[in-house]
C-alpha cells in the first residue's frame, strides 16, 4: 500500500473514532469510496461505488446502512476531522491584524425530481430556485506550507422542511452568532446584507455589497425647509444612471490607497452610516463603506463592515473568504456527488454532507502528502500553488 493510501485510511480512522463498533468501519467503508472517486464512475449511484473498491455485497450493504442510519451525526465527524488537524499542528491560521476569518457559504445538492423535498434555492445559471438539498458552510482559513486552505468549521444542513434560501441563511447567521470566536471575523459574500447582520447581532462582520447600494448619515440634515427631517442624508458609494439621469457619488469621508502585489488600490471610505430604512438615533449601530478600486478588475469591490480596521486589512480579509467555494467544488465536480441516487429523506442530507467533509480532508491531504508523479514521464513532481481568484467583476 502506498504511503498517500496509508495516509488517507489513518486520517479516516480518525475521523470516524469514537463511533459505535460496526458503525465506524462501516462508514469508513462509505468515506473511502467517496475520497477514492468512485462515485464518478458509478454516476452517483452508492452500491457499484462501494463495489468498485473491491467491498462484497455483504459490506456494502451494512455500509449503506450505517449512512442512512446509523447513529452519528456530521458534526461529531467535523469535530474529530478538526482535531486531528489541530494536533498535527501543520495547518496555521491566516491573521490581518490579529483577525482570523471565518469564512460563510451556502450551497445546495440539486434534486429537481425528489418526491416530498420542499427546499428550494437560488440556482444561478437558472436564474430561479430549484428544488435541491441545502447546507451552510464555516470555513476557517489559512496555510500549509504555503498553500492557502480550508478548514470545516460546521456544516449546517438545511431540513426537508425549509422551503427557501432565507431560512437556511438565517439558520447559518444564528450559527455563527453562537460560535464566532473574539478574534474572529466573520465574511460573507453579497448573499446576506448589513440588515441580516445587524438583525443577528454578528459582532465583526465584512460582506460584499451592491454596487448600486445606498446608505444614510446617522444625524439630521440642517438649513431645511418644511417638515422636520427624520432621516438622515444620503450616501452613495457609487455614481450611477437612473431613468436617463446620472446620480452623482457623495464624496468619500476618507481617500487613501494601498499596494497589494505590486499594483496599488485607491480607497474611498464613509464612515457612521445606517440602514437607508432607518431613522436618525443614536440608539442605531453603525457601519462603513469602504470601496476599493483594484485596476486588476474592471469594476471597483465594496465592502460593508462594522470592524474598525486599515482598508488593507479588510481587502485581505475578504479574499480569504474564497476558499471556502473549494469545499463545495470538490465535493460535486470532483468526487462527483453533485449526483447521488438516494430517496430517503435522512439520506439525502447525510451522503452530500460525507461529500463535503471528505472534500475538505482530500485538499488537506493534497497539501500535507508529498507530491506523487502522474506517469513514467513527471520524474520530478512539484506541488502546485492553488489560486482562488476573487472575482467581484
Amino acid at each position: 500500500m502506498s504511503t498517500a493510501s496509508e495516509m488517507t485510511i489513518h486520517v479516516l480512522e480518525q475521523v470516524v473514532k469514537g463511533l459505535p463498533v460496526g458503525t465506524n468501519l462501516a462508514l469508513l467503508h462509505m468515506l473511502w469510496a467517496i475520497i477514492t472517486g468512485s462515485f464518478l464512475g458509478s454516476r452517483g449511484a452508492i452500491f457499484p461505488a462501494l463495489q468498485r473498491c473491491g467491498f462484497s455485497v455483504a459490506e456494502s450493504r451494512r455500509s449503506w446502512q450505517a449512512m442512512a442510519e446509523g447513529t452519528w451525526g456530521i458534526g461529531q465527524l467535523v469535530k474529530n476531522w478538526r482535531s486531528y488537524v489541530m494536533a498535527q499542528e501543520r495547518w496555521q491560521a491566516n491573521r490581518y491584524e490579529g483577525y482570523r476569518v471565518l469564512a460563510i457559504d451556502v450551497t445546495a445538492f440539486w434534486r429537481p425530481r425528489l418526491q416530498g423535498w420542499q427546499g428550494k434555492f437560488f440556482h444561478g445559471i437558472a436564474q430561479r430556485a430549484l428544488k435541491g438539498v441545502g447546507f451552510g458552510l464555516l470555513v476557517q482559513v489559512g496555510q500549509v506550507d504555503g498553500h492557502r486552505l480550508p478548514l470545516l468549521k460546521a456544516i449546517i444542513p438545511a431540513g426537508f422542511n425549509t422551503e427557501s434560501q432565507d431560512a437556511l441563511k438565517h439558520d447559518v447567521l444564528w450559527h455563527v452568532q453562537q460560535s464566532l470566536a473574539e478574534d474572529e471575523v466573520a465574511v460573507h459574500d453579497a448573499g446576506a446584507s448589513v440588515a441580516d447582520m445587524q438583525q443577528h447581532a454578528i459582532p465583526r462582520f465584512v460582506l460584499r455589497l451592491a454596487k448600486n447600494c445606498t446608505a444614510r448619515r446617522n444625524e439630521l440634515p440642517g438649513n431645511q425647509r418644511g417638515r422636520p427631517a427624520e432621516y438622515g442624508q444620503i450616501v452613495r458609494p457609487l455614481a450611477r444612471e437612473h431613468n436617463g439621469n446620472v446620480l452623482p457619488a457623495t464624496p468619500p469621508d476618507v481617500e487613501t490607497e494601498f499596494t497589494y502585489e505590486e499594483r496599488t488600490i485607491a480607497v474611498h471610505g464613509w464612515h457612521g452610516l445606517v440602514r437607508r430604512d432607518q431613522k436618525v438615533s443614536q440608539d442605531l449601530e453603525t457601519y462603513s463603506i469602504w470601496v476599493l478600486f483594484d485596476p486588476l478588475y474592471q469594476n471597483p469591490l465594496v465592502l460593508g463592515t462594522n470592524l474598525s480596521a486599515l482598508p488593507y486589512t479588510l481587502f485581505r480579509l475578504y479574499l480569504d473568504r474564497w476558499p471556502v467555494e473549494q469545499v463545495p467544488l470538490v465535493a460535486k465536480q470532483t468526487l462527483g456527488l453533485h449526483r447521488h441516487f438516494v430517496w430517503a429523506l435522512l439520506s439525502c442530507i447525510r451522503l452530500p454532507a460525507l461529500a463535503l467533509l471528505v472534500a475538505n480532508i482530500l485538499t488537506y491531504l493534497a497539501a500535507t502528502l508529498p507530491p506523487l508523479p502522474t506517469g513514467f514521464w513527471d520524474r520530478q513532481p512539484k506541488k502546485r500553488q492553488v489560486a482562488f481568484v476573487a472575482s467581484w467583476r
